[in-house]
């Protein structure tokens, strides 16, 4: 049995991790938190997610409910979750992190601490995206610079973060099988007399409208043809279903940071 713990439970994933958690029966909640001075604290986390009394208090900090658990698996904010990570690195307990909008000095620090505990990070939990993501390296490799690669996301009008982590993961992906810098052929919006499209740049354009759980479609344009991948999620649960899937996995892994691709045994 593994126990654990949701950071930002009652939020949008928190709450769908929460609910879930009960179908799994190699897992066990033993902990749910949110940031100190929310409004559902103290409250029974079953009741706030829908799944009935669970006997679990919603708490407002991780110190006071880490020690009953082995993995915490948190999908809030950047600076939340090092914070979070910096707790579960003292205590020595795995974590699983989904959450996205990281910068790379955010990343850097997470790699850091993920020495000392193992550590699932992954900007995007769905099975499918990640089977996706293999399948792009294979294309891209194959259809090399003769093909030019557009990259369409589409969210929410609430996220905060754009373009969003999954689009950034395949287009880093794409980037690395083709032998580019990222860094230096991102084309993140066009307006106005731009010139040719040049062969090496990687377009990653955003939308952000009503209530879109998440769309990305890769677009490989060539001569004649066109090859389009997408992949639509129509709920948060599959991104759910990832985590606790990681967090079975990751429980008495050796410390380190791994990926869904790991937990997929895509590698």
């Amino acid at each position: 049995m593994v126990n654990i713990a949701v950071a930002g439970a009652a939020g949008r994933m928190g709450s769908r991790i929460t609910a879930l958690s009960k179908e799994y029966t190699e897992l066990k909640l033993t902990g749910a938190f949110e940031k100190k001075g929310h409004n559902a604290v103290g409250e029974d986390i079953g009741t706030i997610v829908g799944i009935g009394e669970t006997g679990i208090k919603l708490s407002d900090n991780l110190e006071g409910i880490i020690d009953k658990a082995d993995v915490i698996i948190d999908f809030t904010t950047p600076g939340s979750t090092k914070e979070n990570l910096r707790v579960a690195s003292k205590k020595g307990k795995a974590m699983v992190i989904g959450t996205t909008g990281l910068s790379k000095d955010d990343i850097k620090e997470i790699e850091s601490m993920a020495k000392k505990i193992p550590c699932v990070m992954a900007s995007n939990m769905s099975t499918g995206v990640n089977l996706l993501l293999k399948i792009l390296q294979d294309v891209a490799r194959v259809l090399g610079d003769e093909y030019d690669i557009e990259i369409i996301e589409s969210h929410h009008r609430l996220k905060k973060d754009a373009p969003s982590g999954t689009a950034l993961k395949m287009a880093q992906v794409i980037a690395d099988a083709v032998n580019r810098n990222l860094d230096e052929v991102a084309v993140y919006a066009r307006k106005g007399i731009i010139g040719e499209r040049t062969k090496k740049e990687i377009g990653i354009q955003t939308v952000r409208a009503g209530d879109i759980v998440g769309e990305h479609t890769v677009m490989f344009g060539g001569l004649g043809e066109r090859i389009e991948i997408t992949h639509k999620a129509s709920s948060r649960d599959t991104f759910a279903r990832g985590a606790l899937r990681a967090a079975q996995w990751i429980a008495n892994k050796p410390a380190g940071l791994y990926d869904m691709q790991d937990v997929l045994g895509l590698k």
